[in-house]
């Protein structure tokens, strides 16, 4: 079984054919979602989709590259949906300082003041951290006794132990797929096993044998092969640590 702890199946891209993209992903043995918000307009949306499927898990946040969308006050109403819908997470929230024009001060508000709400729920962060993993690693010391995942994870070795060290784990993807992503690939080959987690990142972030085309979760298996391939182990070794760590970490249940 894996778990793909990172997928926008809420996304437009999904709309015509999302209960195929769903069995598809049930047949390549991703029987666990967890599908990640980007801003307040998108929630209802979310928990509906998450609703149709006893596989999907949701998480309600506010993505820092969709800052134009979000307002003060979602943040009371994020905190009013976490005590009504017990979602698994609070996320997607982070900072991403490579898209121009995001206010970086606005981003440091509305993350923070998510990781101020995970840790009053008692709930995992799902962190965005591009080119900010620094930054993101300051904000989780700031706020403390905080747990979570650094999806798609891009940065250091080091930065990576920080990280483990603060209680958060990192997810990987279709990135990893990439021979030319050396580092990326040797920190995959290395990375304590408990504190590795799958994810597909569809509709986006495609794995090398799909260049250019739309993402999805059944592609997993691929990232997992490509990381079993790079430490030397069977693909099942890597499949069963990791949806174990995700069922730690978002509370899910047995599939």
């Amino acid at each position: 079984m894996l778990v793909d702890s990172h997928c926008h199946l809420d996304a437009a891209e999904f709309d015509s054919d999302r209960a195929a993209v769903v069995s598809r992903a049930r047949a390549s043995g991703v029987l666990q979602q967890v599908v990640p918000a980007v801003d307040a307009a998108g929630w209802p949306k979310l928990r509906e989709v998450c609703a149709a499927d006893a596989g999907l898990f949701p998480a309600y946040g506010l993505h820092p590259m969709y800052l134009r969308e979000h307002q003060p006050a979602h943040l009371d109403e994020l905190r009013d949906w976490i005590e009504r819908e017990r979602p698994v997470a609070v996320g997607e929230c982070g900072l991403d300082f490579f898209v121009e024009g995001l206010d970086t001060d606005a981003q440091r508000f509305y993350f923070e003041g998510q990781l101020k709400l995970a840790r009053e729920f008692d709930l995992p962060a799902i962190v965005h951290a591009r080119r900010a993993v620094d930054a993101v690693i300051a904000a989780v010391k700031r706020v403390g006794k905080l747990r979570g995942v650094v999806h798609s994870y891009s940065g250091s070795a080091e930065q990576a132990r920080q990280l483990f060290d603060l209680g958060l784990l990192i997810g990987l993807g279709g990135p990893v797929t990439y021979e030319r992503a050396n580092r990326l690939r040797q920190l995959a080959a290395n990375v304590p096993l408990d504190s590795l987690l799958l994810e597909t990142d569809a509709p986006d972030q495609p794995d090398s044998r799909h260049r250019g085309e739309r993402n999805e979760p059944s592609r997993l298996p691929f990232v997992c092969e490509t990381i079993a391939a790079l430490r030397g182990v069977e693909p099942r070794d890597i499949a069963r640590a990791t949806a174990d760590n995700a069922r730690r970490l978002f509370a899910l249940p047995p599939a």
